[in-house]
């Protein structure tokens, strides 16, 4: 399927490597012009080069922790009039409730909640008046299971989510869609550290903690990341004009709700 977005530009958060490498590389190959960013220079560039040599696209680098502010205007600086925007950031380590100080919320709001909203503010005037764009925030699929260990994630990436559904509404009819990504046990380094911290906590091996993970799954599998690239890539796409405000659970079927 030709989704209609070639020669579109794009600003992909956090996207040197992981999930939101695997949305820039999925835009990529539809032919639409990325700006990707991360906080390793040399992964960052590395990953530049990879994308340039997947397809005929200009791909822009921007280094930098997307929370920080100067790195957000250097994003914007480098793509001015985005069509697309994918946000995108680590979430905090799990923990215990009780621990959890001022700091930490803050910290935890910033990477997951402001810096992708600022990006938002930034980019939806100009979707609205060109009557195109397309925003997707990759959140997590604690926004609809949350545990108290992923409290820090879970309360950042709900209030995006919330906020995300109260602006669809209010840009549906200019063309331009704001939705969310809900990952669960992706394969990627995030899931990596994830494993190694159960190996480290419950005197289990790090393959053993990968089994582990794969059994919560009705898939019995860890998610590809080139497959939330390409659930991206569609909700991008010009065919998606009438999806918005929603919820996308990648999460090989283990949702136990309805909605």
């Amino acid at each position: 399927m030709d989704l209609g977005i070639a020669g579109r530009r794009a600003i992909v958060c956090a996207s040197s490597r992981g999930l939101g490498r695997a949305c820039a590389e999925a835009l990529a190959r539809e032919g639409v012009d990325v700006t990707i960013n991360g906080r390793d220079l040399g992964t960052l560039e590395e990953t530049a080069r990879d994308i340039r040599a997947l397809a005929p696209v200009t791909v822009t680098s921007v280094a930098g922790d997307i929370a920080s502010e100067a790195t957000r205007a250097a994003l914007l600086a480098a793509c001015p009039e985005p069509d697309i925007l994918v946000n995108n950031n680590g979430g905090p380590s799990p923990g215990n409730f009780k621990s959890w100080d001022r700091d930490d919320w803050i910290a935890a709001f910033d990477a997951n909640m402001i810096s992708a909203t600022m990006m938002i503010q930034a980019v939806l005037d100009g979707m609205v008046e060109r009557r195109f764009g397309r925003i997707v925030n990759i959140t997590s699929a604690m926004v609809k299971t949350p545990l108290a260990v992923m409290g820090l994630s879970t309360a950042a990436r709900s209030a995006l989510t919330s906020l995300t559904k109260a602006l669809s509404r209010d840009v549906a009819h200019a063309n331009v869609t704001l939705n969310n990504l809900l990952p669960e046990r992706f394969d990627t380094a995030r899931q990596r550290s994830m494993a190694e911290l159960r190996a480290a906590v419950g005197g289990v091996t790090v393959e053993q903690a990968y089994e582990e993970m794969k059994r919560s799954i009705a898939a019995q599998r860890l998610g590809r990341p080139e497959e939330l690239g390409a659930a991206c890539a569609f909700l991008c796409s010009a065919h998606a004009g009438y999806i918005s405000g929603q919820n996308l659970q990648l999460d090989g079927g283990s949702y136990t709700g309805l909605i």
